[in-house]
């Protein structure tokens, strides 16, 4: 199946005439040819219903998860992405959800997937998302006394803060150039006087 017909057969499956359902909508990525994936996007009410239907063999057959993660949208909430594939067909497809910031939960796809559990763990410790239903929800990655998600656009990035930004020169400058500008701070990097030992120093 292409990716076009991977979209359209899984909205199909999803229809429904209740409109407090919420609607489901197909759209192809970018990658070219090979690559290129449907891109399901269902209501988080639906998230689970809509794994189970790509699984299913008599649907799509989409017997392999392959990973799960979130993207930060700031206002928008999160968007929770998995990337399911069939071992079968050689198809696969980007099931996506939005969850609101206020409330970041969607249901835990383990009971149908047990290999989601480890991908659920670290985007739950990362962005702070709750997975319902979770066997084990617990931190994977970080330390027990580590605060807050460092995938969340507004976690300040204290490395920066006290190290210099290791990346290139700014276009343009060399070792024996003109006086550097001053350099830009990478997103999440507050200025070193408002945040940190320097900020201590002026009070």
């Amino acid at each position: 199946m292409t990716p076009e017909e991977v979209g359209e057969r899984l909205v199909h499956l999803l229809a429904t005439d209740d409109p407090d359902k919420g609607t489901v909508t197909s759209e192809v990525s970018g990658g070219g040819p090979g690559h290129a994936r449907a891109v399901v996007d269902v209501p988080v009410a639906r998230w689970w219903f809509a794994a189970e239907a790509a699984r299913d063999a008599g649907a799509l057959g989409c017997d392999f998860f392959d990973w799960l993660s979130a993207v930060d949208e700031l206002d928008g909430g999160f968007s929770v992405v998995a990337h399911l594939w069939s071992t079968r067909r050689r198809h696969g497809v980007l099931l996506r959800t939005r969850v609101s910031r206020a409330d970041p939960e969607v249901e835990s796809l383990v009971d149908l997937y047990p290999g989601a559990a480890w991908h659920e763990r670290e985007t739950f410790e990362m962005f702070g998302i709750t997975f319902a239903r979770h066997p084990d929800l617990r931190p994977l990655l970080l330390p027990p006394e580590f605060e807050g998600h460092p995938l969340r656009k507004e976690f300040v990035l204290a490395a920066r803060v006290a190290k210099p930004w290791p990346g290139a020169k700014e276009p343009g400058e060399s070792e024996g150039g003109p006086a550097k500008r001053a350099p830009m701070r990478p997103p999440g990097v507050p200025a070193p006087n408002e945040w940190g030992p320097l900020k201590e120093e002026r009070q």
